[in-house]
């Protein structure tokens, strides 16, 4: 199967692939569109089964970074990079060895052949310290300490005020006090958005893979442990996917139990058709790049060279109506939510497009 032949090309303007021998780096690289300005996205590590695997991932993120970034009001493109986790690492995307260091050096070398049309930032297993190794080797990185610092924060703040638009249409209230969230995912993200929900007052249903931090979470937050896959399905107020995408498919659909799926997960639908049914369910969707758009919001300044909290901190507070904007234009027009929120954000580059032309 080509790159064209992938379901999730969609017009993307370019695909790269990288390869370093010394470090065993293997890349992917994807610009779905620069429109708006570079394509800004993260840099994801993950244990892929294969390399038509890692396309497919790196193509559907880097779509979502394009409308994610046209609905946050940024004036930035989408675009995504995956790594293959090095055999010699044991497979393991969180090896702390030394080559670390050099594979990163090797990513930033990669992304500055592209020269600026792709500025990276961290993502799933990609540490702050893995993008000051990048910024060792091109200046089109973001994320760094010295700059507006590690985004995963600014993320689980968007999702709490987005995940407050979803109760105050599905419960017609903003308190939290008293339902339950399942929580799926105790990362960065998850586990910041957990500290906020259990000091909002809700009931906490948690899964991860590592138990240590399970057993943490019982003991700080009083919450209940489920299974790392069963969680999707348990019986709860609001499901947020905060882990890896395509947890709503087939297999699970018609088992959910929940009014609410509001997450950080990318891609948490395995296909965009299913938005359709979970409104057909009743079930009210908060599209991922929507509510999950706090951390790029977090690292857009610094783009510029500029950091201002003060302004992210306003644009990830504005999440919380343009979720629930979102939503009422969904049930207005009795279409899915994700549909609504594509048309908006794909509006918003084609009016690019068609402006820089009538300019040049």
């Amino acid at each position: 199967m080509s790159v064209f032949e992938d379901g999730a090309f969609r017009h993307h303007e370019s695909v790269h692939f990288f390869s370093d021998e010394p470090t065993g780096m293997q890349a992917i690289i994807a610009i779905h569109s620069t429109d708006l300005g570079p394509a800004l996205g993260g840099c994801r590590m993950v244990n892929y089964a294969n390399s038509a695997e890692a396309l497919t991932d790196v193509l559907r993120l880097s779509r979502g970074m394009s409308l994610k970034n046209s609905l946050a009001g940024l004036e930035l493109g989408g675009g995504k990079s995956v790594l293959m986790v090095p055999a010699a690492w044991g497979n393991d995307p969180k090896y702390a060895g030394p080559e670390r260091a050099s594979l990163f050096q090797a990513f930033g070398h990669a992304v500055d052949s592209l020269g600026g049309r792709y500025i990276a930032a961290e993502d799933m297993n990609i540490s702050v310290e893995d993008a000051a190794n990048m910024g060792k080797s091109t200046r089109h990185v973001v994320g760094l300490e010295t700059g507006m610092g590690d985004p995963s924060p600014l993320t689980a703040d968007g999702v709490f005020f987005g995940m407050r638009a979803c109760i105050a249409r599905a419960f017609g209230t903003t308190d939290f006090t008293g339902l339950t969230i399942a929580v799926q995912g105790l990362g960065k993200v998850g586990w910041r958005l957990c500290e906020q929900l259990h000091k909002a007052g809700a009931k906490l249903i948690v899964a991860d893979i590592v138990d240590e931090t399970l057993q943490r979470a019982k003991q700080q937050f009083g919450a209940v442990i489920a299974d790392k896959d069963g969680i999707v399905t348990t019986k709860c107020d609001v499901f947020a996917p905060c882990a890896r995408g395509g947890v709503i498919n087939a297999q699970t659909l018609g088992h959910l139990q929940t009014k609410v799926i509001a997450g950080s997960a990318n891609n948490q639908l395995s296909k965009d058709e299913l938005g359709a049914e979970l409104q057909a369910k009743g079930i009210l969707y908060a599209p991922d790049f929507v509510i999950n758009a706090g951390g790029v919001i977090n690292i857009a300044p610094e783009v510029n060279g500029v950091t201002d909290h003060k302004w992210v901190a306003g644009k990830v507070a504005a999440l919380e109506q343009t979720v629930g904007e979102i939503i009422d234009r969904s049930i207005a027009e009795n279409r899915s939510t994700n549909q609504v929120a594509d048309e908006i954000a794909s509006a918003r580059i084609l009016n690019a497009r068609h402006q820089a032309a009538q300019a040049a």
